[in-house]
């Protein structure tokens, strides 16, 4: 494997990704909390950082264990605090250094480097600068404005790049990490859906033994594909119960709980729609209303739970993001930007312990597991929804009036989508509920009636999107279907917000 060490930058999970993409598998880990340093980790990686190495309160990470030791890669802070911590000299910049640039220099012998052209574009993000190299590095990158944009250090095979070759705009970047993961560290290719089946199916049977495990259903990809994974492992000791949360799209309760148990699953439906809806009586705050949704899921699963005699793990579906954005990575110092309702352990008084065997996958890994284990595609191509459901999609207080409204809505959307061939074509799309009246004419009479926006991005992983530039005809039918046929909506917008800065949700 190859371990990253995150000092809080925003394209750390790309570095995983990138690794991933080679089948190489990785982990990344705060660098204040680097875990031993065993034989299986092959490389080190560096990330980037808000800070600067100029900061009192900048990571200084312990690298005794690693430099010189194994291969080692700094990305941007990395590669400043290599130079600067090492007898170097890291300044701010006096030039705008963040976008794209172009390499005018680059050591035509560095294997780091071998493949990449000479003016191949990177992705630049930082304020400072490096001046002067310490006396035992050497450079092997420029660009017009960054003298030292690359160096290996003399006699090690410690390597530091100024730029970001994990994002997509640095067009040789995949070839760099492949360079430094295979070439450099000696990674071999492995880490394949087929592998990550065998290991974590062997290591299910190994943490569960003979114990009996409630896993949560919610039709999406992430809990079905962590469904299939336990009942492989543990057979007839899986008992999966599919909580109708009042929350859910039209008609999906009935639709998708059919099609589990066509699959072979041991799955009890729950309707607790009432309870959720009594729990978001009055709420507006979105946090409050993630919470009230999370609190309910945990009571209705810990009656559940007694109903299985000596059930003593409770599985969940949690993907990577969910973890990304809920918490720090592994503690560290990443900025939480919403919590997750499926994240975070359970409360003192439920006995049941926490499985989840897809928590370091991203969403197109879980897919490629999926086939692997030969789920149907009609199941691992549906469209992520959110936990909370549409909990998150009604801006302000969640009634029952309010999630009839939006189903219709949202089921014209999607149906929208699938006639015109473009459902594959998005990552996501949903309604919002908006809690707006807008004036509008009916049959020539004054109306002041309801306004929804509609979303729909495209994406690989989830962690960043962009909107979709759907057809006008495509958006003016379903917009002319929707003001037509659900009552109470007179105004359809459509969302056309990147994320980031927006998030996908609205909430």
């Amino acid at each position: 494997m190859i371990l990253i060490l995150d000092f809080g930058s925003q394209y750390t999970q790309l570095i995983a990704r990138r690794v991933r993409e080679l089948n190489i598998y990785s982990e990344i880990h705060p660098w204040n909390k680097c875990p031993e340093i065993t034989d299986n980790i092959q490389g080190v990686i560096l990330s980037g950082s808000p800070f600067s190495v100029r900061d009192t309160a900048a990571p200084k990470p312990d690298l005794s264990k690693i430099k010189g030791k194994l291969p080692l890669l700094g990305i941007c802070f990395g590669a400043q605090f290599l130079a600067h911590n090492f007898g170097g000299e890291v300044s701010a910049s006096n030039k705008r250094e963040y976008g794209r640039a172009n390499l005018t220099f680059l050591d035509s012998n560095s294997d780091l480097l071998d493949g990449v052209e000479n003016g191949s574009q990177v992705w630049m993000s930082h304020g400072d600068t490096i001046n002067e190299l310490p006396t035992n590095f050497e450079k092997i990158a420029s660009t017009e404005d960054v003298d030292f944009a690359g160096f290996k250090i003399s006699n090690e095979i410690t390597y530091g790049i100024q730029f970001h070759p994990e994002v997509y705009h640095s067009t040789d970047g995949k070839k760099i990490i492949e360079n430094f993961t295979v070439n450099i560290a000696g990674c071999a290719q492995d880490w394949t859906p087929d592998a990550f089946v065998d290991s974590t199916v062997e290591d299910l049977k190994n943490k569960i033994g003979d114990d009996k495990v409630i896993l949560g259903l919610s039709g999406g990809v992430d809990s079905s594909v962590a469904a299939v994974l336990l009942h492989q492992a543990i057979g007839k000791h899986l008992h999966c119960i599919f909580v109708n949360n009042g929350l859910l799209r039209k008609n999906e309760f009935s639709e998708v709980l059919h099609s589990y148990k066509d699959m072979g699953l041991n799955v009890k439906g729950v309707d607790a729609s009432a309870q959720f809806y009594a729990a978001l009586k009055g709420i507006t705050d979105p946090e409050l209303k993630r919470k009230a949704i999370g609190k309910v899921f945990i009571d209705v699963f810990d009656e559940e739970s007694k109903k299985v005699e000596n059930a003593k793990w409770l599985g969940q579906g949690t993907i990577y993001p969910d973890v990304i954005e809920s918490v720090s990575v592994s503690g560290g110092p990443s900025q939480t930007i919403k919590s997750h309702h499926n994240v975070g352990g359970l409360p003192d008084f439920m006995t049941l312990k926490v499985v989840e065997p897809l928590k370091l996958l991203f969403k197109d890994e879980v897919r490629r597991v999926g086939k692997s284990l030969g789920i149907a595609q009609n199941i691992l191509g549906r469209h992520p929804f959110p936990g909370p459901g549409l909990g998150i999609r009604i801006l302000g207080e969640v009634t029952p009036e309010k999630v009839a409204i939006l189903q219709e809505v949202d089921s014209i959307f999607i149906n929208g989508l699938k006639n015109a061939n473009l459902y594959d074509e998005v990552w996501q799309a949903g309604a919002i509920f908006l809690p707006v009246n807008s004036v509008g004419v009916m049959g020539d009479e004054r109306t002041y009636e309801n306004a929804v926006a509609l979303r729909a991005v495209t994406s690989t992983d989830g962690m960043t999107a962009d909107w979709c530039h759907l057809p006008y005809e495509v958006l003016g039918k379903i917009s002319n279907k929707i003001i037509n046929q659900v009552k109470g909506i007179n105004r359809v917008t459509y969302d056309i917000s990147s994320k980031p800065p927006a998030t996908i949700e609205w909430e």
